[in-house]
């Protein structure tokens, strides 16, 4: 058995000085690791370091480290909290359909960010800023925007000529949506330096624009009879000029506020845009 033609030459043969089997593919990832760590042989990448298919490059996964599920915590928490108010709203709103006319963007707006959150996650500032813009929205819609309690509330308290929530909401549009805005300009156009703060004030500019285009068409097309309810003019002929003024100003504060936060080197969060 271990004479010189015996199975110990041939096993040396077939082992070789690689000590691997002649014809047999070598094996990398995991059982490599395991052998090199058996045979007492230097194991540079841990056990716990293989990830296997890296499946989650293109669709990322819920991640289980510890601040990672707090976010996810808190993003459900915000959708749950949107979805309860909206709800609530909804029950028995001022005009039922020009609540209807004010919520068909807000939804498709919702269903597009939770449809594309495994492709493209914003991070935690703007998904809060997003929320509380479509709160705001959402209490808008439920009164219609010239008919809000709170609105009256400041027209009487400084004295004002007409209801300013919808102005306010407006402002709010420019002030919470700039920052996404933003971030998606970096993080999928490359888009830097002073372009970074350009861009974001220009988009909502144009976006306000747009908006006040369609509502127009849209209530001129679905529901004519609607007009200033829909609209929220209350009777002032410049009143889309006035909005489109508000959501530059409030984005115009939202860039000032992130260019004084990035020179003072205050990221919002570890591995977004500041």
């Amino acid at each position: 058995m271990g004479g010189p033609g015996g199975p110990s030459r041939t096993r040396h043969h077939l082992f070789g000085v690689s000590g691997r089997r002649v014809g047999r593919a070598k094996r990398h990832g995991r059982s490599h690791v395991r052998r090199t760590a058996v045979h007492g042989g230097p194991s540079p990448v841990p056990e716990t370091a293989y990830r296997g298919p890296t499946l989650g490059r293109r669709f990322p996964t819920l991640s289980a480290s510890g601040s990672d599920v707090k976010r996810n915590k808190l993003l459900v928490g915000l959708l749950v909290w949107y979805g309860l108010l909206w709800t609530v709203l909804a029950i028995a709103p001022h005009d039922r359909q020009d609540w209807l006319l004010e919520n068909l963007l807000a939804l498709a707006a919702v269903i597009t960010l939770v449809s594309t959150y495994r492709r493209f996650q914003f991070s935690t500032p703007s998904y809060l800023l997003i929320t509380a813009f479509l709160s705001l929205h959402a209490i808008g819609a439920h009164y219609t925007y010239a008919e809000v309690p709170f609105g009256f509330w400041l027209q009487q308290m400084f004295g004002l000529s007409r209801n300013p929530f919808d102005r306010l909401v407006h402002f709010a549009y420019g002030l919470l949506l700039a920052y996404p805005l933003r971030e998606l300009l970096i993080r999928l156009a490359g888009v830097s330096s002073f372009w970074s703060y350009y861009l974001p004030v220009s988009g909502m500019l144009a976006q306000s624009g747009l908006f006040e285009i369609v509502e127009a068409i849209v209530a001129q097309i679905v529901s004519p009879e609607l007009g200033s309810a829909y609209l929220g003019t209350q009777g002032d002929e410049w009143d889309a000029q006035k909005d489109m003024i508000a959501a530059l100003s409030g984005a115009l504060l939202c860039m000032a506020i992130v260019w004084i936060s990035a020179r003072a080197g205050w990221n919002t969060e570890k591995g977004r845009p500041t």
